[in-house]
């Protein structure tokens, strides 16, 4: 009896163990089925999103508002600095010099009358500027009347414009007068049109390049030559009279047709209407950029196809280590690196940005992190109507022209790559009063943004101004001679020596009078904001970047203007390729 009994009792306790764990596993289901409810499976989520977000901004933003154990934690406002946001330092002191000096002869007494010059451009339009502007030097070295240049109606953009499209060619023609003879059209010989020879020159081609290629073909050749595929044709190192007849030509000559000058002036009144101050940002997050740079977003699979489509088009480019790229600087910054990196060099959520941008990559969600940081964003698709924009909308140059007059007119300047666009108005911002131009400085930053999340916002804002030094666009930034001509336009700007040395003078004799008080112990208080010292210069850091040849060698003109110039690194920006869709895709 008793047997049965402990079978019983057994078989009681198994079946209520049976139904706690029936109790548990079902728990566990309703729990598991709660979480599949709020967290949907990574399939269902698969989206774009950026290299190191493990969380979404907004909630980053979110917790530094009301988390105040957070770490890094995102200010609203720029802070207190110690420095005005909106000007560079010593500005003052330099100016855009660029007239011909006494003995540089005329146009008429040099310009053999039966020579021409015609060039077709290459690229978008500021790849088509560079042209521009090297061929009336070309012309110019050659005793050659120039044909007004032939605009690239070809290459990636399809853009059917032509120079009076883009330009005021009779602004164009008469300023440069005194400087080179310019035509609209090649004259007809007899009943028949003139048919220049056609050909291409080398790469930084140099004044006796030209004198000993194009002269002669154009001696043998009836007397009309026409390069073809004209960009970065002519070398960077050129007599000073040559270097500033470029910069009449880029500053001065080079005018935008009226329509696309009052488009762009309607624009730039706009962003005034809405603040004293604005920054423009010339975004470059556009999938073309991303695709060639070789670079990783974080998008995974998704990413990598999208992307990996796009890099086919190029036959010659070559499977990149992204993370390489990204170490080498070579990666754009994701917008909200662009707006963090902003944020930390003093400007606050109030501030007004106007961004320069074709389509971006991801959207509104890549976009959001930014629009965080900077509510007030703007674009010229924000301030104007399509009405407005009509005109321009099915032209490409044209759309590019006016994002180029907002960004010139802005009181910073902000790049995101080293492109043509980026080097013109760096070039024009340091010859029109140094206006200050950001560029980040990729290579150094892409490790503080890796490990942003361990530090505070204090330590991090404080890395920023340390890296970023060099690359805001200030007089006298790094060492002269290195890199682009457009971008560096160093025979151009000038020192006013004799302010300068004033106001050197003055800063020395206050120090004097400190030290003599001082050994008095007498105390007195002096205001040195405006004091021009040895210690407000900037050193000259050195970089990484090879020195280009062509500005290696000391000034053959025996100038006595001081003159200076920026560096500017290499990046897939600065790429220049015979590929031409290759070379379009970079040319903006």
């Amino acid at each position: 009896m008793a047997l049965p009994r402990r079978r019983k009792l057994h078989y009681h306790r198994l079946g209520s163990l049976v139904q706690v764990a029936s109790a548990i596993s079902g728990t566990l289901l309703l729990l598991f089925a709660f979480l599949s409810f709020f967290f949907p499976s990574p399939d269902e989520s698969e989206h774009f999103h950026l290299r190191h977000r493990q969380t979404s901004f907004n909630a980053v933003v979110k917790d530094s508002v009301s988390d105040r154990n957070s770490v890094f934690k995102i200010p609203s406002t720029g802070g207190k600095l110690d420095r005005d946001i909106w000007s560079s330092k010593n500005a003052k002191f330099f100016y855009g010099c660029s007239n011909a000096s006494a003995r540089f002869a005329k146009a008429e007494a040099i310009t053999h009358p039966t020579r021409y010059l015609a060039i077709a451009t290459s690229g978008g339009l500021n790849q088509q500027r560079t042209g521009i502007t090297d061929a009336v030097v070309a012309a110019r070295i050659l005793n050659a009347t120039l044909v007004v240049p032939k605009l690239d109606q070809k290459s990636f953009w399809k853009d059917a414009s032509d120079f009076t499209d883009i330009f005021d060619v009779d602004w164009f023609i008469s300023f440069l007068s005194k400087d080179v003879k310019i035509i609209k059209q090649l004259p007809k010989r007899g009943w028949r049109t003139w048919t220049p020879y056609t050909m291409r020159v080398p790469r930084k081609c140099s004044e006796r390049c030209y004198l000993n290629h194009v002269l002669l073909v154009l001696l043998k050749r009836h007397n009309a030559v026409q390069l073809n595929k004209f960009d970065y044709r002519l070398a960077n190192r050129l007599d000073t009279d040559l270097q500033k007849l470029r910069c009449r030509v880029n500053y001065h000559a080079l005018q935008f047709a009226n329509p696309i000058l009052e488009m762009g002036k309607m624009l730039v009144q706009r962003m005034r209407m809405r603040s004293k101050h604005y920054i423009a940002l010339h975004l470059r997050f556009e999938p073309d950029m991303l695709a060639f740079s070789g670079c990783d977003y974080g998008g995974g699979e998704k990413e990598k196809n999208e992307l990996g489509a796009i890099q086919k088009r190029w036959k010659t480019l070559h499977k990149n280590n992204p993370d390489k790229e990204r170490r080498q600087g070579r990666c754009p910054l994701t917008p909200e690196e662009v707006g963090l990196m902003l944020r930390a060099l003093g400007y606050g959520s109030d501030v007004h940005i106007y961004v320069a941008s074709g389509e971006v990559y991801g959207g509104e969600e890549t976009l959001r992190p930014l629009k965080a940081l900077f509510p007030n964003f703007y674009s010229k698709d924000t301030i104007a109507t399509n009405e407005e924009l009509g005109q321009f909308l099915s032209f490409s140059s044209r759309m590019a022209a006016l994002d180029f007059i907002v960004c010139d007119e802005s009181d910073v300047f902000v790049t995101n790559n080293n492109g043509n666009m980026a080097r013109i108005l760096a070039g024009r911002r340091k010859y029109f009063g140094h206006k200050p131009a950001i560029r980040p400085n990729a290579k150094k930053l892409y490790r503080l943004f890796l490990s942003r999340n361990n530090m505070t916002w204090e330590e991090f804002s404080s890395r920023i101004h340390t890296l970023q030094k060099g690359f805001m666009g200030e007089p006298k930034e790094v060492r002269p001679g290195r890199g682009e001509f457009h971008e560096n336009p160093s025979t151009c700007i000038c020192e006013d020596s004799e302010a300068m040395g004033k106001v050197k003078a003055d800063s020395r004799h206050k120090k004097h009078r400190k030290l003599d008080d001082s050994s008095r112990k007498d105390v007195m208080v002096s205001d040195d904001q405006n004091d021009y010292d040895d210690n407000d210069v900037p050193e000259w850091p050195d970089l990484d970047e090879d020195e280009d040849e062509d500005e290696e060698e000391e000034d053959e003109s025996g100038s006595k203007e001081k003159h200076l110039s920026n560096v500017t690194g290499s990046d897939y920006g600065t790429v220049i390729s015979d590929e031409p869709e290759l070379e379009a895709m970079l040319s903006d």
